[in-house]
């Protein structure tokens, strides 16, 4: 399948974890099946399927990772994602040595080998090479999969993208595309950012706002709810360590919070990780629980659990943020693009309601539900 406008989306890729693994499957998937893929969000937008990205650089800490062929490289310990589409041998980009700064907890160095991370023992880039190397493969759009709480390594790499003329989509919880000054910088700059922190294609988050939305709408008083996640994956053996946890937390929460109503008391929501158990592999369980009121203060609640293989759910989002990228650039747009985020992420630069977000994504993109 061609692409519809021949310019393939040069993209770097900053962690080569189980998210970039499924998202380079996921290109090569996509490529092979055409108009026959199953589960694409998006087949086309603004004219682009998401067979027109193209990994064209990547960084990553870990021995097993660093130098070899990106097609490789993806399926390496400690990555555990599930192995949907393997014909990768077209992926031939070198994957580079990062710098560690504190992209790799103490906590994640003293765990089994096959779970945690195994740093490089090979000289770390600079920041100058860095941002010769993106240079150099001409990328025109960087993608964080960084591990959850590597704020001095997020800013690390949002810095090597404004120096290479690069625009960013931010998959994490480290706040750029949401932060006033970093929007500013990408903005100065002419570069777009997209961000933050991904809200899956079919996961507890989006799940729980509409739950919550539809308690509203219903006049449903909602009193407290809960959502409680456990995974076997290295981002959740990650989050084991609480001080890396504050931004996850408040993403979620806020991602929730804000398609109800009323705010609830900060005592009656909890939303975040919750444990690691590692036969889960790259399998995310997630346990939700709303309690309300009816007519009358008639009592209601409503349990649901939720499983899903966790970085697919994310990399089907990441095509798309790579994709609104592209057409933010082509338009002219720089800064936070609040239209494109809004639908993609738990915590953009603009909250909107999900309905909402989706047509104004759609409109970003010069589309109308009537054209799916």
């Amino acid at each position: 399948m061609t692409s519809l406008k021949n310019k393939p989306i040069r993209t770097a890729i900053v962690g080569v974890g189980n998210c970039a693994s499924s998202l380079v499957q996921g290109i090569a998937y996509c490529r092979a099946m055409g108009d026959d893929a199953v589960g694409v969000t998006f087949p086309v937008l603004g004219g682009y399927r998401p067979q027109d990205v193209e990994i064209v650089a990547a960084f990553d800490v870990d021995q097993r990772k660093v130098g070899r062929p990106l097609g490789e490289a993806v399926f390496a310990a400690p990555n555990c994602t599930e192995r949907f589409y393997t014909e990768l041998s077209a992926e031939t980009v070198p994957v580079l040595r990062g710098p560690d700064l504190d992209g790799v907890s103490a906590f994640m160095r003293n765990q089994a080998p096959d779970r945690s991370f195994v740093v490089s023992q090979a000289p770390a880039l600079t920041k100058a090479e860095i941002v010769a190397a993106l240079k150099a493969a001409e990328a025109e759009v960087v993608i964080n999969f960084l591990p959850v709480g590597s704020y001095d390594a997020v800013a690390f790499y949002a810095e090597c993208a404004l120096e290479a003329g690069c625009a960013l989509v931010n998959g994490i919880p480290v706040f750029i595309a949401s932060d006033a000054a970093w929007g500013e910088r990408f903005r100065a700059a002419g570069l777009p950012v997209l961000g933050d922190d991904f809200k899956a294609q079919f996961g507890a988050t989006i799940t729980h706002r509409t739950l919550a939305r539809l308690a509203d709408m219903r006049g449903v008083k909602i009193d407290r709810t809960y959502q409680l996640n456990v995974g076997g994956n290295t981002d959740f053996l990650n989050m084991m360590d609480m001080d890396r946890l504050v931004m996850k937390r408040e993403s979620k929460t806020e991602a929730v919070q804000t398609s109800m109503d009323t705010r609830l008391d900060d005592n009656e929501i909890r939303i975040g990780p919750s444990d690691y158990v590692p036969w889960l592999n790259d399998r995310k369980v997630a346990y939700i629980r709303l309690e309300g009121r009816l007519l009358g203060g008639a009592r209601t609640s409503v349990e649901m659990r939720l499983e899903v293989e966790d970085s697919p759910n994310a990399a089907a989002m990441a095509l798309t943020a790579i994709r609104a990228a592209r057409i933010a650039r082509e338009k002219g747009l720089s800064g936070p693009i609040e239209d494109a985020s809004a639908f993609i992420f738990k915590h953009p630069p603009v909250q909107y309601d999900d309905a909402d977000g989706y047509t104004r994504l759609l409109a970003f993109a010069g589309m109308s539900e009537d054209a799916l």
